[in-house]
């Protein structure tokens, strides 16, 4: 029963740091530009400008799914090793966080990081760095801080 338990802490933990890690990526995204935006909506008619909340939760579901997808097995991959060597530390879920979407975003070559040609790319690793680290800190307050107890 436990080991079930763990097994479905886990896969809540996962939801949750994608959503984690939507919400970052969208907001890092949105803003640099949130005074065109606001200017935009304003354009459009809504009288207190701003994102609609309907639009701003839309994108981060949607971005949540397309990472829940993409970052599945090698999350499991980290899981099963964090499980497995009963590592419990906060640093080492945002670390594991960082370095995954990081290479899921740019791949493992992380060459071009210091010498990105431009400051939008290095924005955009910065906002991806960002939100592994999110999703693992919010991977590690469900289910991380208690990797290994099954055992």
């Amino acid at each position: 029963m436990t080991a079930l338990f763990r097994l479905i802490m886990m896969l809540v933990g996962y939801v949750w740091a994608c959503i984690a890690a939507s919400a970052v990526i969208t907001l890092g995204t949105l803003a640099p530009n949130w005074n065109d935006l606001d200017e935009f909506s304003r354009s459009l008619g809504n009288s207190s400008g701003g994102v609609p909340t309907v639009a701003l939760w839309s994108m981060i579901g949607i971005g949540a799914a397309i990472i829940f997808a993409v970052g599945f097995f090698p999350a499991l991959l980290a899981v099963i090793l964090t499980e497995g060597l009963k590592l419990r530390s906060i640093v080492i879920y945002g670390v594991i966080g960082a370095g995954l979407a990081l290479a899921a975003a740019y791949g493992l070559d992380f060459g071009g990081y210091i010498t990105a040609p431009n400051a939008d790319m290095m924005h955009e690793r910065e906002v991806f760095a960002a939100a592994g680290i999110a999703g693992g800190l919010v991977y590690w307050l469900f289910a991380g801080r208690r990797a290994g107890v099954w055992k």
